[in-house]
């Protein structure tokens, strides 16, 4: 039997990727903690991604991947980044730039309401919404890493905005059917 415990929390402390060790309340812990919570209610709304949403669902679980790149990134201690692998463990310009069109992708195929729109179009962007939300926190969390000086890059930060962007124009398309709760459609 393989068993899970290592009995090293019990102290309210926990390691970080690459050696050390940081209170479980710690700025980074909240952040990467977050990070895992958005990965959590992505994981939701792909299990609500029906037989038309596989595109949809695809893009869900790169993201999640991705979400896990950034979370060992922060789970990292900055006088360690040196060892932190592009793609692996650190977020790259490059995975961040293509969330770009990602975003296109989705957002080419929904007109937008000229006001905010109301989360709860329909249980799928319902939960889109959620991890987007959810996605913020995380990066609000990361910003006051930054302002410590304890962020060995700032591309993370870019990510994380990008990426709530990208959940956001996910969650129109989920919802873009639902004429009484979404003024936007689905573009043919």
């Amino acid at each position: 039997m393989i068993r899970i415990y290592t009995k090293k929390g019990d102290d309210g402390t926990t390691g970080l990727w690459y050696g050390g060790r940081v209170e479980k309340s710690d700025r980074r812990t909240e952040a990467y903690g977050t990070l895992d919570e958005a990965s959590s209610a992505l994981g939701i709304a792909r299990s609500l991604c029906g037989p038309n949403d596989q595109e949809l669902a695809a893009d869900i679980l790169a993201l999640q991947n991705e979400l896990f790149v950034a979370g060992a990134e922060l789970a990292t201690a900055p006088e360690a980044a040196e060892r932190l692998e592009d793609g692996v463990s650190r977020i790259t310009a490059a995975i961040t730039d293509a969330l770009d069109a990602e975003i296109d992708k989705y957002m080419d195929r929904v007109d937008l309401p000229p006001k905010f729109v109301i989360p709860g179009g329909n249980q799928l962007s319902a939960q889109l919404d959620l991890a987007r939300t959810i996605i913020r926190r995380a990066e609000r969390k990361t910003v006051l890493i930054q302002l410590e000086g304890e962020l060995a890059s700032l591309e993370i930060l870019r990510f994380l905005n990008r990426s709530s962007d990208l959940v956001f124009a996910m969650a129109r398309f989920a919802d873009a059917d639902d004429p009484e709760l979404f003024e936007g459609r689905r573009k043919a």
